[in-house]
């Protein structure tokens, strides 16, 4: 047998400290590259099921919003507002109402957008269309309608409440 083959005159040389410390600092990186990594993931999904709990708490809390000087809307337009954590939308109708409703398509949570071309509230997402006047779902895949709140115009703005 020659010594290339003999297992017993295989001699590894010692590694230098500097070659352990790069070593350590390779696995010291990946290991933190792997937790930023599972926390970007895990945190999507906390939040998705933690919100209807969030919600629920927020929802409670808020009850009235006043839109200071919102009185000053052009007729046939709208605004987007918080109410709470959610958007909602107050529309001024060229007949002069105002309606205002959440803004949260009862589908998958897309935010709608009121189209006063056509007088009606779209969802962009999935084609839902919803009654500018009453929220109800007309069309599309939104299983309920939209949340109407209550309003009252007055010298300060247009107060908000749930219904």
């Amino acid at each position: 047998m020659s010594e290339l083959t003999n297992p017993a005159t295989i001699v590894q040389e010692p590694e230098t400290p500097g070659e352990q410390a790069t070593r350590r600092a390779f696995l010291a990186a990946a290991g933190a590259a792997g937790l930023l990594y599972t926390a970007a993931l895990a945190y999507p999904i906390y939040r998705y099921l933690a919100s209807p709990e969030e919600m629920a708490l927020s929802a409670t809390a808020v009850t009235e919003v006043t839109l200071k000087d919102a009185q000053k809307l052009p007729l046939g337009s709208v605004l987007m507002f918080k109410f709470g954590t959610a958007p909602a939308m107050l529309i001024h109708h060229a007949d002069g109402r105002w309606i205002a409703l959440t803004a949260v398509c009862t589908h998958l949570g897309c935010t709608v957008q009121y189209e006063p071309q056509a007088d009606r509230i779209h969802c962009a997402c999935h084609g839902g269309v919803y009654n500018a006047y009453t929220g109800a779902n007309v069309s599309g895949s939104p299983p309920k309608p939209l949340k109407l709140f209550k309003t009252a115009v007055n010298d300060a703005g247009v107060e908000v409440a749930r219904a």
